[in-house]
């Protein structure tokens, strides 16, 4: 119940963020998720995308260097204190998490966070067992 994510390293010079998002929209990849972290050289870009196994040969064959990672992608109620209650779950569950970040839903009062844990299999374990709701790879590409 994971979601592959792809992390991309890009020169953190003006015009490459432009560049890498040309070669996504002229291999017709939508992206689903977008999260960059920085530094003085370089980013990495962490994206979902609708076909993660085409855009990871497209982007290997324009000459990028990636990572594919799995991660989990939950549904929340678009409300305060909608990702309190994930956090809390997974603290409670003694799970570290890593990073998050977040994106919306066409479904109005829904967001979706992805989320790099420590343990993904008790993560799921331990959400599922409290009703959340995560999305495999085949629900975000059709999103």
């Amino acid at each position: 119940m994971t979601v592959k994510q792809i992390s991309v390293f890009v020169e953190n010079k003006p015009g490459k963020l432009s560049e890498l998002t040309e070669v996504l929209r002229r291999n017709s990849i939508d992206m689903r998720a977008l999260s960059i972290a920085e530094a003085e050289d370089f980013g990495v870009v962490r994206i979902i995308v609708n076909d993660s196994y085409n855009t990871a040969c497209v982007l290997r064959d324009a000459g990028y260097v990636l990572s594919i990672t799995p991660v989990l992608a939950a549904a929340i109620p678009d409300e305060p204190g909608g990702l309190a209650h994930i956090l809390e779950v997974l603290g409670d569950a003694g799970i570290n998490l890593e990073y998050t970040y977040a994106f919306l839903s066409r479904q109005k009062g829904l967001a979706y966070m992805v989320m790099r844990v420590g343990d993904n299999e008790k993560a799921i374990e331990a959400l599922s067992q409290k009703g959340i709701r995560l999305f495999c790879q085949h629900e975000i590409a059709d999103m």
